[in-house]
């Protein structure tokens, strides 16, 4: 068959959705990809991918969504595809309202995370509620990444059977390495014994970037890398001043590593992973720092608070709040043995639950609508 895997922007389809284009594609099926433009898509393409570019805007504006509407109707008139499989919330409206115009056999959606469990007012959460259930009207197969959003789902009448996939990451990629911890430490001229703490994801507010380069001023002998970029696409405020400040009070404990295609490397020669958002769907980082060995501090939100066991694998506090993250990680910063333990604790945890063959076998079967592997 062919099937078309439609996202928002080039970082979503490189960084999330490329391992399930592999998987299809080594299940005998022709898998295009479509987004909006951007740099990733080489990467993409380097692996013999097709992408469509689509003017994608991760925004409200009614005349940038009808022109990614238009485009996204023309593409599907032109490949016919036999599924469309839509992800992330907006250019997974339209791609499932053009499947439908279109007439496509099936039409697909996997949520990343619902916009009306977000942070906002009233109104703007209002509509996407009711957005997203009139396109699950449209949706032949309803997927979500973590359980709770499958409930929502279910309980909201979004859809009658959503199916909770996970996400997943490769226990070869992500993985304690004696090697690469040496060698990172040595380039960026970290002392062996210094308790690193790391954060890697998008730079925007709602990753709790302002707590967090508060809280670490309560929290000495350890420094603080902080791994990714701001997106153009990204929405809110900037956070330059957040660091301005922070790189005066913190001086060398803080390092901004700009975004980075070694996360494997950097984790591993980490030994505190740190993700203080105040909304996710399910986290790939988190997942990639549990399969490092690595101890959590994340907030009690949809998605980390089902990924980390509070007080075995890591340690989950109120989001938005600064003085319970700097309490929790300077218990962590403090107590080595109790890193060790939850680090393995979550490692095992991570293995037999986010193994990316596992995850990505389970999401073609659903996709499918095959038996799913034992």
């Amino acid at each position: 068959m062919k099937i078309l895997e439609v996202t928002n922007v080039d970082f979503s389809l490189r960084h999330f959705i490329l391992p399930l284009m592999r998987g299809l594609r080594d299940a005998g099926h022709e898998v295009i990809g479509a987004c909006a433009d951007g740099p990733l898509l080489a990467e993409v393409r380097e692996e013999g991918f097709r992408v469509e570019t689509v003017p994608m805007a991760r925004s409200f504006s009614p005349l940038a969504q009808a022109q990614a509407l238009t485009a996204l109707i023309q593409l599907i008139q032109r490949e016919r595809p036999a599924i469309v499989h839509a992800h992330m919330p907006i250019s997974g409206l339209l791609s499932r309202l053009a499947g439908k115009v279109c007439g496509v056999p099936c039409v697909a959606y996997t949520c990343h995370g619902f916009l009306f469990n977000q942070p906002g007012v009233i109104p703007r959460r209002g509509l996407s509620l009711a957005l997203e259930w009139m396109a699950g009207r449209m949706t032949d197969r309803y997927f979500t990444v973590s359980t709770q959003e499958a409930e929502d789902a279910r309980r909201l009448g979004i859809h009658p059977n959503p199916i909770a996939l996970g996400n997943g990451r490769d226990p070869a990629s992500f993985h304690p390495d004696a090697e690469a911890r040496g060698r990172i430490r040595a380039e960026l001229g970290v002392p062996p014994d210094r308790v690193v703490i790391i954060a890697v994801s998008r730079l925007v507010r709602h990753k709790g970037y302002p707590e967090l380069l508060e809280a670490m001023e309560e929290v000495p002998g350890a420094e603080l890398w902080v791994v990714g970029e701001r997106l153009a696409s990204d929405h809110g405020p900037s956070l330059d001043e957040n660091f301005a400040r922070a790189e005066h009070a913190l001086g060398g404990r803080l390092r901004r590593l700009g975004y980075r295609r070694d996360i494997p490397a950097l984790m591993a020669a980490a030994d505190i992973f740190v993700l203080p958002s105040h909304f996710e769907g399910l986290p790939m980082s988190v997942i990639e720092a549990m399969l490092t060995g690595l101890p959590v501090v994340a907030t009690d939100i949809r998605g980390p608070r089902e990924q980390v066991v509070t007080g075995r694998t890591g340690l989950l506090v109120p989001p938005g709040e600064v003085a319970p993250l700097a309490r929790a990680l300077l218990r962590l910063v403090r107590d080595t043995t109790l890193r060790y333990q939850m680090g393995e604790a979550g490692r095992q945890r991570a293995r037999n639950r986010y193994d990316e063959a596992t995850v990505t076998a389970r999401t073609v079967a659903s996709l499918l609508d095959a038996e799913p592997p034992a």
